[in-house]
Protein backbone atom coordinates (compact mmCIF):
# COMPACT_ATOMS: atom_id res chain seq x y z
CA UNK A 1 0.00 0.00 0.00
CA UNK A 2 1.03 3.72 -0.84
CA UNK A 3 1.70 5.92 1.89
CA UNK A 4 -1.35 7.92 3.72
CA UNK A 5 -1.07 11.43 5.49
CA UNK A 6 -3.32 11.20 8.52
CA UNK A 7 -3.66 13.87 11.07
CA UNK A 8 -4.80 14.39 14.44
CA UNK A 9 -6.16 17.97 15.92
CA UNK A 10 -6.56 19.19 19.20
CA UNK A 11 -8.68 22.25 20.49
CA UNK A 12 -11.42 22.50 22.91
CA UNK A 13 -14.72 22.39 22.52
CA UNK A 14 -17.14 25.04 24.55
CA UNK A 15 -20.75 24.54 25.30
CA UNK A 16 -22.40 25.63 22.20
CA UNK A 17 -22.55 22.36 19.31
CA UNK A 18 -23.06 24.54 16.53
CA UNK A 19 -19.80 26.85 16.94
CA UNK A 20 -18.04 23.57 17.80
CA UNK A 21 -19.15 22.12 14.51
CA UNK A 22 -17.17 25.16 13.04
CA UNK A 23 -14.20 24.56 15.07
CA UNK A 24 -14.11 21.02 14.19
CA UNK A 25 -14.84 21.76 10.36
CA UNK A 26 -11.96 24.00 10.46
CA UNK A 27 -9.00 21.34 11.71
CA UNK A 28 -10.75 19.02 9.00
CA UNK A 29 -10.49 21.78 6.38
CA UNK A 30 -6.66 22.11 7.19
CA UNK A 31 -5.78 19.38 7.32
CA UNK A 32 -7.17 18.12 4.13
CA UNK A 33 -5.38 21.26 2.47
CA UNK A 34 -2.27 19.41 3.57
CA UNK A 35 -2.60 16.60 1.84
CA UNK A 36 -4.02 14.19 4.91
CA UNK A 37 -6.68 11.66 4.04
CA UNK A 38 -7.79 10.51 7.67
CA UNK A 39 -8.36 13.14 10.64
CA UNK A 40 -8.43 12.25 13.94
CA UNK A 41 -10.80 14.40 16.77
CA UNK A 42 -11.04 14.45 20.12
CA UNK A 43 -13.74 12.33 22.29
CA UNK A 44 -16.62 14.59 23.06
CA UNK A 45 -15.67 16.84 20.57
CA UNK A 46 -19.49 17.77 20.15
CA UNK A 47 -19.36 19.70 23.91
CA UNK A 48 -17.47 19.95 26.83
CA UNK A 49 -19.39 17.83 29.70
CA UNK A 50 -20.90 20.27 32.19
CA UNK A 51 -23.59 18.26 33.17
CA UNK A 52 -25.28 17.98 37.06
CA UNK A 53 -26.05 14.23 35.75
CA UNK A 54 -27.51 11.74 33.49
CA UNK A 55 -30.82 13.81 32.52
CA UNK A 56 -29.01 16.55 31.71
CA UNK A 57 -25.76 14.51 29.59
CA UNK A 58 -29.04 13.23 27.90
CA UNK A 59 -30.63 16.58 27.05
CA UNK A 60 -26.75 17.74 25.64
CA UNK A 61 -25.82 14.77 23.69
CA UNK A 62 -26.40 14.25 20.26
CA UNK A 63 -28.23 11.83 18.24
CA UNK A 64 -26.53 9.45 15.51
CA UNK A 65 -28.49 11.70 12.45
CA UNK A 66 -28.15 14.83 14.58
CA UNK A 67 -26.62 17.96 13.01
CA UNK A 68 -23.12 17.54 14.31
CA UNK A 69 -22.53 14.16 12.79
CA UNK A 70 -24.85 15.12 10.11
CA UNK A 71 -22.35 18.33 9.47
CA UNK A 72 -19.07 16.35 9.35
CA UNK A 73 -20.50 13.66 7.31
CA UNK A 74 -21.24 16.67 4.62
CA UNK A 75 -17.59 17.89 5.33
CA UNK A 76 -16.17 14.67 4.57
CA UNK A 77 -17.98 14.11 1.61
CA UNK A 78 -16.69 17.29 0.35
CA UNK A 79 -13.47 16.83 1.23
CA UNK A 80 -13.26 13.48 0.08
CA UNK A 81 -11.40 11.97 3.68
CA UNK A 82 -12.15 9.90 6.21
CA UNK A 83 -12.66 11.21 10.15
CA UNK A 84 -12.89 9.81 13.48
CA UNK A 85 -14.74 12.10 15.93
CA UNK A 86 -15.18 11.35 19.50
CA UNK A 87 -19.29 12.49 20.28
CA UNK A 88 -21.27 11.85 22.99
CA UNK A 89 -24.37 10.08 21.66
CA UNK A 90 -27.72 9.30 22.65
CA UNK A 91 -28.60 5.43 23.49
CA UNK A 92 -31.95 3.20 22.53
CA UNK A 93 -33.31 4.83 25.29
CA UNK A 94 -33.39 8.02 27.73
CA UNK A 95 -30.98 8.22 30.04
CA UNK A 96 -28.33 6.09 28.79
CA UNK A 97 -25.55 7.78 26.32
CA UNK A 98 -22.80 6.21 25.02
CA UNK A 99 -19.32 8.13 25.00
CA UNK A 100 -18.55 7.48 21.00
CA UNK A 101 -16.41 7.02 18.10
CA UNK A 102 -18.31 8.08 14.82
CA UNK A 103 -15.87 6.83 11.92
CA UNK A 104 -17.18 8.28 8.34
CA UNK A 105 -16.10 7.85 5.19
CA UNK A 106 -15.03 10.04 2.17
CA UNK A 107 -18.35 9.43 0.48
CA UNK A 108 -19.86 10.64 4.05
CA UNK A 109 -21.37 7.72 5.00
CA UNK A 110 -20.77 6.01 8.50
CA UNK A 111 -18.88 3.30 8.03
CA UNK A 112 -18.84 2.27 12.07
CA UNK A 113 -19.24 3.35 15.33
CA UNK A 114 -17.68 2.23 18.87
CA UNK A 115 -19.18 2.79 22.18
CA UNK A 116 -16.56 3.57 24.47
CA UNK A 117 -16.16 0.54 26.77
CA UNK A 118 -13.72 1.39 29.48
CA UNK A 119 -14.85 4.45 30.98
CA UNK A 120 -12.75 7.46 33.32
CA UNK A 121 -13.89 7.84 36.53
CA UNK A 122 -16.67 10.22 36.52
CA UNK A 123 -17.70 8.81 33.17
CA UNK A 124 -19.30 5.90 34.74
CA UNK A 125 -21.62 8.74 36.95
CA UNK A 126 -22.59 10.46 33.79
CA UNK A 127 -22.43 7.43 30.95
CA UNK A 128 -23.43 3.89 29.53
CA UNK A 129 -20.00 1.44 28.48
CA UNK A 130 -20.25 0.24 25.62
CA UNK A 131 -20.47 -3.35 25.07
CA UNK A 132 -20.85 -4.72 21.58
CA UNK A 133 -18.47 -7.41 20.43
CA UNK A 134 -14.84 -5.52 18.67
CA UNK A 135 -14.94 -4.68 15.58
CA UNK A 136 -12.33 -3.77 12.74
CA UNK A 137 -12.93 -1.89 10.05
CA UNK A 138 -11.72 -2.08 6.19
CA UNK A 139 -11.45 0.81 4.57
CA UNK A 140 -9.34 2.33 1.31
CA UNK A 141 -6.64 3.18 3.97
CA UNK A 142 -6.29 -0.10 5.40
CA UNK A 143 -7.81 -1.85 8.63
CA UNK A 144 -9.07 0.52 11.19
CA UNK A 145 -9.82 0.21 15.00
CA UNK A 146 -11.72 2.72 16.98
CA UNK A 147 -10.68 3.29 20.46
CA UNK A 148 -11.61 6.27 23.10
CA UNK A 149 -9.26 7.71 25.59
CA UNK A 150 -9.74 5.16 29.16
CA UNK A 151 -10.07 2.30 26.31
CA UNK A 152 -6.54 3.06 25.52
CA UNK A 153 -5.02 2.73 29.76
CA UNK A 154 -6.14 -0.72 30.13
CA UNK A 155 -4.59 -3.77 27.03
CA UNK A 156 -7.73 -4.64 26.32
CA UNK A 157 -9.63 -3.08 23.88
CA UNK A 158 -6.73 -1.95 21.86
CA UNK A 159 -4.96 -5.55 21.92
CA UNK A 160 -8.08 -7.07 20.57
CA UNK A 161 -8.33 -4.83 17.69
CA UNK A 162 -4.77 -5.68 16.75
CA UNK A 163 -5.73 -9.32 17.38
CA UNK A 164 -8.47 -8.30 14.47
CA UNK A 165 -6.24 -7.09 12.23
CA UNK A 166 -6.25 -3.65 13.27
CA UNK A 167 -3.72 -1.72 11.28
CA UNK A 168 -4.10 1.98 12.45
CA UNK A 169 -5.94 3.04 15.83
CA UNK A 170 -7.97 6.28 15.55
CA UNK A 171 -7.95 7.07 19.59
CA UNK A 172 -10.07 10.48 20.43
CA UNK A 173 -9.00 11.28 23.98
CA UNK A 174 -10.53 13.95 26.46
CA UNK A 175 -7.38 13.50 28.83
CA UNK A 176 -6.38 15.76 31.89
CA UNK A 177 -3.65 13.46 32.41
CA UNK A 178 0.28 13.41 31.28
CA UNK A 179 0.28 9.97 31.00
CA UNK A 180 -1.23 9.43 27.59
CA UNK A 181 1.70 10.66 25.82
CA UNK A 182 4.29 9.47 27.81
CA UNK A 183 3.05 6.01 27.87
CA UNK A 184 -0.52 4.56 26.99
CA UNK A 185 -0.40 6.22 23.33
CA UNK A 186 3.42 4.94 22.55
CA UNK A 187 2.49 1.64 24.01
CA UNK A 188 -0.29 0.57 22.14
CA UNK A 189 1.58 0.74 19.03
CA UNK A 190 4.78 -0.92 20.21
CA UNK A 191 3.00 -3.88 22.04
CA UNK A 192 0.37 -3.93 19.24
CA UNK A 193 2.87 -2.95 15.89
CA UNK A 194 0.27 -0.62 14.86
CA UNK A 195 -0.20 2.99 14.05
CA UNK A 196 -1.63 5.10 16.51
CA UNK A 197 -3.35 8.30 15.54
CA UNK A 198 -4.47 9.90 18.90
CA UNK A 199 -6.01 13.31 19.01
CA UNK A 200 -6.47 14.86 22.66
CA UNK A 201 -8.36 17.61 23.59
CA UNK A 202 -6.67 20.68 24.87
CA UNK A 203 -7.12 23.91 26.72
CA UNK A 204 -10.35 24.39 29.37
CA UNK A 205 -10.20 25.58 32.67
CA UNK A 206 -6.44 27.06 33.27
CA UNK A 207 -6.85 27.54 36.74
CA UNK A 208 -8.41 23.75 37.44
CA UNK A 209 -7.23 20.77 35.25
CA UNK A 210 -6.67 22.21 31.92
CA UNK A 211 -7.01 19.33 29.28
CA UNK A 212 -3.23 17.79 28.36
CA UNK A 213 -2.88 17.79 24.68
CA UNK A 214 0.01 15.94 23.80
CA UNK A 215 -1.65 14.65 20.69
CA UNK A 216 0.41 11.95 19.03
CA UNK A 217 1.03 9.98 15.44
CA UNK A 218 3.22 6.85 16.29
CA UNK A 219 4.55 3.89 14.05
CA UNK A 220 4.65 0.49 15.43
CA UNK A 221 8.10 0.49 16.34
CA UNK A 222 7.10 3.42 19.07
CA UNK A 223 8.68 6.14 16.85
CA UNK A 224 6.75 9.43 17.32
CA UNK A 225 6.26 10.59 13.89
CA UNK A 226 4.21 14.02 14.84
CA UNK A 227 3.47 15.25 18.43
CA UNK A 228 1.47 18.29 19.22
CA UNK A 229 2.39 20.64 22.38
CA UNK A 230 0.58 19.76 25.07
CA UNK A 231 -0.73 23.61 25.69
CA UNK A 232 -1.54 24.59 22.88
CA UNK A 233 -4.33 24.18 20.30
CA UNK A 234 -2.99 22.44 16.80
CA UNK A 235 -2.69 20.06 13.91
CA UNK A 236 -0.46 17.40 13.31
CA UNK A 237 0.01 15.43 10.10
CA UNK A 238 2.63 12.30 9.31
CA UNK A 239 2.55 9.67 6.52
CA UNK A 240 2.02 6.30 7.28
CA UNK A 241 2.26 2.98 5.10
CA UNK A 242 -0.37 0.96 7.16
CA UNK A 243 1.39 -2.52 5.76
CA UNK A 244 3.89 -1.95 8.13
CA UNK A 245 1.70 -3.02 11.04
CA UNK A 246 1.53 -6.43 8.91
CA UNK A 247 4.92 -7.07 10.75
CA UNK A 248 4.70 -8.08 13.80
CA UNK A 249 8.59 -8.32 14.50
CA UNK A 250 9.93 -6.40 18.04
CA UNK A 251 13.48 -6.58 16.79
CA UNK A 252 16.14 -7.86 18.98
CA UNK A 253 13.15 -9.32 20.97
CA UNK A 254 10.54 -11.55 18.54
CA UNK A 255 7.50 -11.65 17.00
CA UNK A 256 4.72 -10.54 19.79
CA UNK A 257 2.02 -12.07 18.12
CA UNK A 258 3.62 -15.02 17.43
CA UNK A 259 4.83 -15.95 21.03
CA UNK A 260 2.13 -15.29 22.83
CA UNK A 261 0.46 -17.91 24.64
CA UNK A 262 -3.25 -18.28 24.06
CA UNK A 263 -3.30 -21.23 26.28
CA UNK A 264 -1.99 -19.28 29.38
CA UNK A 265 -4.47 -16.34 28.77
CA UNK A 266 -8.03 -18.47 30.16
CA UNK A 267 -7.90 -15.74 32.81
CA UNK A 268 -8.53 -13.21 30.58
CA UNK A 269 -11.90 -14.70 29.56
CA UNK A 270 -13.05 -15.82 32.75
CA UNK A 271 -16.29 -14.23 34.66
CA UNK A 272 -15.32 -11.19 36.42
CA UNK A 273 -16.24 -12.91 39.53
CA UNK A 274 -14.48 -16.21 38.66
CA UNK A 275 -11.03 -15.24 39.02
CA UNK A 276 -8.93 -14.58 42.57
CA UNK A 277 -8.45 -10.94 42.03
CA UNK A 278 -12.21 -10.65 42.18
CA UNK A 279 -11.66 -10.70 46.12
CA UNK A 280 -9.37 -7.74 45.53
CA UNK A 281 -11.70 -5.86 43.08
CA UNK A 282 -12.09 -1.99 44.71
CA UNK A 283 -10.58 -0.49 47.52
CA UNK A 284 -9.04 -2.40 49.81
CA UNK A 285 -10.73 -3.28 52.75
CA UNK A 286 -11.14 -0.38 55.47
CA UNK A 287 -10.18 -3.28 58.42
CA UNK A 288 -7.24 -4.56 56.27
CA UNK A 289 -3.54 -3.23 58.31
CA UNK A 290 -0.60 -2.59 56.33
CA UNK A 291 1.27 -5.35 55.17
CA UNK A 292 4.61 -4.28 54.94
CA UNK A 293 7.22 -6.34 52.77
CA UNK A 294 10.75 -4.81 52.78
CA UNK A 295 12.25 -5.70 49.18
CA UNK A 296 16.10 -5.86 48.34
CA UNK A 297 16.97 -5.09 44.92
CA UNK A 298 20.32 -6.75 44.09
CA UNK A 299 22.12 -5.14 41.65
CA UNK A 300 24.54 -7.17 40.68
CA UNK A 301 25.63 -9.27 37.29
CA UNK A 302 28.42 -11.41 35.89
CA UNK A 303 31.91 -9.22 36.60
CA UNK A 304 35.46 -10.70 36.06
CA UNK A 305 34.31 -14.59 36.13
CA UNK A 306 31.54 -16.56 37.70
CA UNK A 307 33.02 -17.47 40.78
CA UNK A 308 33.42 -13.99 41.45
CA UNK A 309 29.73 -12.87 40.75
CA UNK A 310 28.31 -15.95 42.62
CA UNK A 311 30.16 -14.63 45.66
CA UNK A 312 28.85 -11.10 45.02
CA UNK A 313 25.82 -12.64 44.94
CA UNK A 314 26.01 -14.04 48.46
CA UNK A 315 26.98 -11.06 50.04
CA UNK A 316 24.32 -9.15 48.63
CA UNK A 317 22.12 -11.59 50.54
CA UNK A 318 23.76 -11.79 53.44
CA UNK A 319 24.05 -8.03 53.95
CA UNK A 320 19.88 -7.94 52.75
CA UNK A 321 19.38 -10.55 55.96
CA UNK A 322 21.10 -7.71 58.24
CA UNK A 323 19.54 -4.71 57.14
CA UNK A 324 15.54 -5.95 57.33
CA UNK A 325 14.74 -7.22 53.43
CA UNK A 326 11.98 -10.58 53.47
CA UNK A 327 12.57 -10.72 49.46
CA UNK A 328 15.68 -10.23 47.77
CA UNK A 329 15.65 -9.92 43.52
CA UNK A 330 19.05 -10.75 41.49
CA UNK A 331 18.54 -9.52 38.17
CA UNK A 332 18.41 -11.77 34.58
CA UNK A 333 20.83 -14.98 34.33
CA UNK A 334 23.27 -12.60 36.56
CA UNK A 335 26.14 -15.18 36.85
CA UNK A 336 26.50 -15.33 32.67
CA UNK A 337 27.79 -13.72 30.41
CA UNK A 338 25.83 -12.34 27.47
CA UNK A 339 25.53 -15.23 25.55
CA UNK A 340 27.24 -18.16 27.50
CA UNK A 341 24.70 -19.89 28.06
CA UNK A 342 23.17 -20.58 24.56
CA UNK A 343 26.64 -21.42 23.32
CA UNK A 344 26.70 -24.20 26.27
CA UNK A 345 23.40 -24.62 28.03
CA UNK A 346 24.47 -28.01 29.41
CA UNK A 347 27.53 -26.03 31.52
CA UNK A 348 24.91 -23.53 32.24
CA UNK A 349 22.82 -25.82 34.00
CA UNK A 350 25.53 -27.32 36.15
CA UNK A 351 26.79 -24.07 37.40
CA UNK A 352 23.18 -23.41 37.99
CA UNK A 353 22.56 -26.17 39.94
CA UNK A 354 26.33 -25.31 42.12
CA UNK A 355 24.97 -21.67 42.72
CA UNK A 356 21.42 -22.29 43.70
CA UNK A 357 22.48 -24.54 46.36
CA UNK A 358 24.68 -21.88 47.74
CA UNK A 359 22.40 -19.27 47.36
CA UNK A 360 19.58 -22.25 49.50
CA UNK A 361 21.96 -21.80 51.75
CA UNK A 362 23.02 -18.35 52.18
CA UNK A 363 19.19 -17.71 52.60
CA UNK A 364 18.46 -20.37 55.69
CA UNK A 365 21.52 -18.11 56.99
CA UNK A 366 20.41 -14.39 56.15
CA UNK A 367 16.53 -15.52 57.16
CA UNK A 368 15.93 -13.97 53.82
CA UNK A 369 13.86 -15.24 50.62
CA UNK A 370 15.48 -14.44 47.35
CA UNK A 371 14.36 -15.04 43.30
CA UNK A 372 17.60 -16.01 41.88
CA UNK A 373 17.10 -16.24 37.58
CA UNK A 374 19.21 -19.43 36.70
CA UNK A 375 19.51 -22.37 33.82
CA UNK A 376 16.93 -25.36 34.82
CA UNK A 377 17.32 -28.86 33.29
CA UNK A 378 14.80 -31.21 33.71
CA UNK A 379 14.95 -34.37 31.51
CA UNK A 380 17.01 -33.34 28.88
CA UNK A 381 15.60 -30.02 28.56
CA UNK A 382 16.63 -26.67 29.57
CA UNK A 383 14.20 -23.79 30.57
CA UNK A 384 14.55 -20.32 31.65
CA UNK A 385 13.97 -20.18 35.19
CA UNK A 386 13.58 -17.91 38.21
CA UNK A 387 13.51 -19.82 41.50
CA UNK A 388 12.08 -18.97 44.22
CA UNK A 389 14.66 -19.88 48.02
CA UNK A 390 12.31 -19.18 51.01
CA UNK A 391 14.11 -18.24 54.18
CA UNK A 392 14.56 -21.59 55.17
CA UNK A 393 16.63 -22.52 51.80
CA UNK A 394 14.27 -24.81 50.16
CA UNK A 395 13.03 -23.73 46.88
CA UNK A 396 8.82 -22.50 47.48
CA UNK A 397 8.48 -21.78 43.77
CA UNK A 398 9.96 -21.93 40.07
CA UNK A 399 8.48 -19.82 37.44
CA UNK A 400 9.58 -21.11 34.10
CA UNK A 401 9.76 -18.56 31.00
CA UNK A 402 6.90 -18.85 29.07
CA UNK A 403 7.23 -16.21 25.96
CA UNK A 404 10.63 -17.04 24.28
CA UNK A 405 12.58 -14.48 22.51
CA UNK A 406 14.29 -15.07 19.63
CA UNK A 407 17.78 -15.41 21.46
CA UNK A 408 16.13 -18.00 24.20
CA UNK A 409 14.66 -20.35 21.55
CA UNK A 410 18.48 -21.14 20.54
CA UNK A 411 18.66 -23.22 24.08
CA UNK A 412 15.34 -22.81 25.65
CA UNK A 413 11.96 -24.74 26.23
CA UNK A 414 8.79 -22.72 27.25
CA UNK A 415 7.78 -23.14 30.49
CA UNK A 416 3.76 -23.75 31.13
CA UNK A 417 2.40 -21.59 33.86
CA UNK A 418 2.04 -18.28 34.25
CA UNK A 419 1.05 -19.51 37.90
CA UNK A 420 1.28 -17.08 41.21
CA UNK A 421 3.13 -18.28 44.62
CA UNK A 422 1.41 -17.96 47.66
CA UNK A 423 3.47 -17.86 50.21
CA UNK A 424 3.66 -16.27 53.92
CA UNK A 425 5.60 -13.09 52.59
CA UNK A 426 2.91 -12.17 49.72
CA UNK A 427 1.66 -13.25 46.76
CA UNK A 428 4.03 -13.15 43.91
CA UNK A 429 3.86 -13.55 40.20
CA UNK A 430 6.93 -13.43 38.43
CA UNK A 431 8.04 -12.33 34.66
CA UNK A 432 11.12 -12.46 32.89
CA UNK A 433 12.82 -9.49 30.53
CA UNK A 434 11.45 -9.06 27.59
CA UNK A 435 7.97 -10.59 29.15
CA UNK A 436 7.42 -6.95 30.11
CA UNK A 437 6.28 -6.43 26.54
CA UNK A 438 3.37 -8.84 26.91
CA UNK A 439 0.22 -7.14 28.29
CA UNK A 440 -1.52 -10.81 28.44
CA UNK A 441 1.06 -12.11 30.94
CA UNK A 442 0.99 -9.00 33.94
CA UNK A 443 -2.97 -9.31 33.33
CA UNK A 444 -3.10 -13.06 33.87
CA UNK A 445 -0.37 -12.59 37.21
CA UNK A 446 -3.03 -9.58 38.50
CA UNK A 447 -6.14 -11.90 38.02
CA UNK A 448 -4.35 -14.68 39.70
CA UNK A 449 -4.02 -12.69 42.49
CA UNK A 450 -0.25 -11.24 42.36
CA UNK A 451 0.63 -8.28 44.81
CA UNK A 452 3.80 -8.55 43.58
CA UNK A 453 5.40 -9.30 40.21
CA UNK A 454 9.18 -9.98 40.37
CA UNK A 455 10.80 -9.24 37.39
CA UNK A 456 14.46 -10.10 36.38
CA UNK A 457 15.20 -8.08 33.55
CA UNK A 458 18.28 -7.08 31.15
CA UNK A 459 16.73 -3.84 30.00
CA UNK A 460 17.47 -3.35 25.91
CA UNK A 461 15.95 0.06 25.66
CA UNK A 462 14.45 2.96 27.58
CA UNK A 463 10.83 2.47 26.66
CA UNK A 464 10.72 -1.22 27.99
CA UNK A 465 11.68 0.17 31.36
CA UNK A 466 9.58 3.79 31.33
CA UNK A 467 6.77 2.76 29.07
CA UNK A 468 6.29 -0.93 29.03
CA UNK A 469 6.79 -1.76 32.71
CA UNK A 470 5.39 1.58 34.03
CA UNK A 471 2.03 0.64 32.09
CA UNK A 472 2.05 -3.18 33.44
CA UNK A 473 1.90 -1.43 37.12
CA UNK A 474 -0.92 1.15 36.43
CA UNK A 475 -2.98 -1.16 34.06
CA UNK A 476 -3.07 -3.50 36.83
CA UNK A 477 -2.67 -1.59 39.91
CA UNK A 478 0.29 -4.11 41.29
CA UNK A 479 3.85 -3.74 42.97
CA UNK A 480 6.57 -4.70 40.28
CA UNK A 481 10.04 -5.26 40.71
CA UNK A 482 12.72 -5.01 37.81
CA UNK A 483 16.28 -5.41 39.07
CA UNK A 484 18.61 -4.74 36.06
CA UNK A 485 22.05 -6.56 35.44
CA UNK A 486 25.16 -4.17 35.09
CA UNK A 487 26.29 -4.58 31.33
CA UNK A 488 22.10 -3.82 30.10
CA UNK A 489 22.80 -2.85 26.80
CA UNK A 490 20.12 0.47 27.41
CA UNK A 491 22.87 1.58 30.16
CA UNK A 492 19.52 1.69 32.82
CA UNK A 493 19.51 1.14 36.37
CA UNK A 494 16.40 -1.22 38.25
CA UNK A 495 13.05 0.22 39.00
CA UNK A 496 10.74 -0.69 41.51
CA UNK A 497 7.32 0.70 40.85
CA UNK A 498 4.18 0.76 43.80
CA UNK A 499 0.49 0.03 43.26
CA UNK A 500 -0.02 3.22 44.91
CA UNK A 501 -3.76 3.53 46.78
CA UNK A 502 -6.38 6.21 45.01
CA UNK A 503 -6.16 9.10 47.90
CA UNK A 504 -9.18 11.12 47.28
CA UNK A 505 -7.89 14.20 46.55
CA UNK A 506 -5.39 13.22 44.37
CA UNK A 507 -3.67 15.05 40.76
CA UNK A 508 -5.14 13.16 38.30
CA UNK A 509 -1.31 12.80 37.03
CA UNK A 510 -0.83 10.85 40.39
CA UNK A 511 -3.48 9.36 40.15
CA UNK A 512 -2.32 6.96 37.25
CA UNK A 513 1.50 7.65 36.91
CA UNK A 514 2.97 5.10 39.65
CA UNK A 515 5.38 5.90 42.33
CA UNK A 516 8.95 5.08 41.01
CA UNK A 517 12.32 4.21 42.72
CA UNK A 518 15.62 3.64 40.81
CA UNK A 519 19.20 2.32 41.33
CA UNK A 520 21.91 3.77 39.06
CA UNK A 521 22.88 2.14 36.18
CA UNK A 522 26.01 0.08 35.59
CA UNK A 523 26.88 0.16 39.75
CA UNK A 524 26.73 -2.73 42.26
CA UNK A 525 24.49 -1.69 44.88
CA UNK A 526 21.29 -2.37 47.04
CA UNK A 527 18.27 -0.60 47.30
CA UNK A 528 15.86 -1.75 50.11
CA UNK A 529 12.14 -0.99 49.77
CA UNK A 530 9.22 -1.30 51.73
CA UNK A 531 6.34 -1.94 49.58
CA UNK A 532 2.88 -2.24 51.44
CA UNK A 533 1.21 -4.96 49.99
CA UNK A 534 -2.50 -3.58 50.84
CA UNK A 535 -1.64 -1.28 48.25
CA UNK A 536 -2.00 -3.76 45.46
CA UNK A 537 -5.26 -5.32 47.39
CA UNK A 538 -6.48 -1.82 46.89
CA UNK A 539 -7.64 -2.00 42.29
CA UNK A 540 -9.19 1.50 42.34
CA UNK A 541 -7.74 4.21 39.76
CA UNK A 542 -10.38 6.73 40.82
CA UNK A 543 -13.84 6.53 42.58
CA UNK A 544 -15.30 4.61 39.82
CA UNK A 545 -12.53 2.84 37.91
CA UNK A 546 -11.38 -0.48 38.87
CA UNK A 547 -9.19 -1.39 35.34
CA UNK A 548 -9.60 -5.19 36.74
CA UNK A 549 -13.42 -5.26 37.51
CA UNK A 550 -14.57 -2.77 34.40
CA UNK A 551 -13.14 -5.52 32.32
CA UNK A 552 -15.53 -7.12 29.38
CA UNK A 553 -14.38 -10.92 29.73
CA UNK A 554 -17.32 -12.00 27.74
CA UNK A 555 -15.77 -9.90 24.81
CA UNK A 556 -11.96 -11.63 25.16
CA UNK A 557 -12.05 -14.33 23.54
CA UNK A 558 -9.70 -13.43 20.54
CA UNK A 559 -7.33 -13.62 23.23
CA UNK A 560 -7.25 -17.12 23.82
CA UNK A 561 -7.65 -17.72 20.12
CA UNK A 562 -4.59 -20.17 18.55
Amino acid sequence: MAQVRVAAAQFFSGTDPVENLALCDGYVRRAAAAGARLVVLPENSNRVRDYGGRDECWRHAEEPSGPFVTGLRATAAELGVHIAVGVDLRGAAEPVVHIASVLIGPDGEIIGVHDKHVLWDYEYTLFEPGDEPYRVFDTGLGRIGLLLCADGIVPDTPRALALLGAQIFCNSLNSRGPDELRVHVPLRAMENRVFHVAANTVGGPELEWPWMGGSQIVAPDGTRLAEADETEPGLIVADIDPDQALDKRMPGVADLFAWRRPDLYGALTAPLDAVPAAAMYGPAPADMPPRPLPVAVMQVSRFRGTEWTVRRALGQIAHAGATGARLGVLPELFCFAPGEVAADPAHAAAVSRDALARIASACADAKVWAAVHLVEERAGEYFSTVHLVDDAGEVAHRYRKTHLTDADRAWASPGDSLSVADTPIGRLGFMIGEEVWVPEAARALALAGAELIVHPVTWTTAEAMHVAATERTEENRVHLVSVNRLDDPAGLGSQVLRADDFVPGQPIAVMRYPTGYWTRPGFEEQLLLELDLRESNDKMMGHHLDPLAKRHPELYGVFTER
